[in-house]
């Protein structure tokens, strides 16, 4: 099968074997898959894939299944799936866990279906495992305008949470009001600690994949009991942290990952997804946020889409 090779930090065509299937496993024949950071860190040398995953890059993709593992429901033969992948996604072909495919409904298309699942398992980890948001409550969400501020958006307003987030541009900022959000802040122009003060609004749930210097911020208008879920370090590694403040309102935070997590952790996260918001996402209630839909031949041109920061929303690879 063909597949896309990042050896030396450039992405080209390669050929390899389609991939052996486990016994709960199913082969996928790939139409879409979304692009990540993660995959573009990878590319660069700096997020190997965990043992026992693919080397491939790729997390997530749609596509019809085409061979079962023994274990497999039969089922599933022949179904359009949208799915998180154990790596591989990048090639003609990708084994799959059984039990984490998710049926892609008639209403969406082969490119939505590419944008949904990182994202939003990401999203509803985040706020609703972790974060227990409630009717009622705030969120905050960094980076608004990526996949993963997009789905959070969506889902929190589903939930009858206000939506507060931060992005780089104007653009960016209008384009999370239109997915939903409540408030938009433009972090370069305006300070988001000094704009929630202004408008009496604390936070319960704080997503955040900046961290950094972010951290005391989002302390000083957490709510009490508020849930910080770091997802990621864009502003460094490193930061001094007032833990009086963390005590005063007794702010629990979590370092949060999900390529890492055990198989049977995801699964869960799946059906918890699919328990509370399949029905909404297979009857397309919600924008699946599709930046850019690129052929995989040009998936050089959409890492550095993710690199310039430039993309409200996902970038997705058509296999041709």
């Amino acid at each position: 099968m063909k597949y896309i090779s990042h050896e030396g930090g450039t992405l080209v065509f390669s050929e390899t074997e389609k991939p052996v299937l486990k016994s709960h496993e199913v082969l996928v024949k790939v139409a879409a898959i979304g692009v990540n950071r993660a995959d573009c860190m990878q590319r660069q040398g700096k997020y190997p894939a965990p043992k026992g995953d693919s080397p491939i890059l790729g997390l997530e993709c749609a596509g019809t299944v085409v061979e079962l593992g023994s274990e497999v429901d039969k089922s599933w033969l022949d179904k359009r799936i949208f799915s998180l992948c154990a790596g591989g996604a990048y090639s003609e072909y990708v084994a799959i866990d059984a039990k984490q495919l998710m049926e892609l409904s008639d209403e969406l298309t082969m490119v939505e279906g590419a944008a949904i699942s990182e994202v939003y398992l990401t999203a509803f980890g985040a706020m609703f495992e972790l974060g227990k948001l409630q009717k009622g409550q705030t969120a905050l969400i960094h980076a608004g305008a990526s996949g993963v501020g997009g789905a959070a958006i969506q889902m929190a307003k589903s939930a009858g949470a206000t939506v507060v987030i931060t992005a780089g541009t104007d653009d960016k900022c209008q384009h999370a009001k239109e997915l939903g959000a409540d408030h938009a802040i433009n972090y370069k122009t305006t300070d988001f600690v000094e704009y929630m003060k202004a408008n009496e609004l604390t936070a319960n749930v704080i997503v955040d994949p900046v961290s950094g210097s972010y951290l005391n911020k989002n302390a000083a208008i957490a709510a009490m009991d508020c849930q910080i879920i770091m997802l990621a370090f864009l502003d460094g590694r490193f930061a001094e942290v007032d833990f009086a403040v963390l005590l005063q309102k007794r702010i629990s935070f979590h370092a949060s990952t999900l390529r890492n997590r055990s198989i049977k952790f995801k699964r869960q996260v799946r059906d918890d997804l699919v328990a509370r918001f399949y029905n909404d996402i297979a009857a397309k209630k919600y924008d699946f946020n599709v930046y850019k839909t690129l052929p995989w031949s040009d998936a050089n041109e959409a890492h550095a889409i993710l690199e310039r920061n430039e993309n409200a929303g996902k970038v997705v690879l058509l296999v041709e």
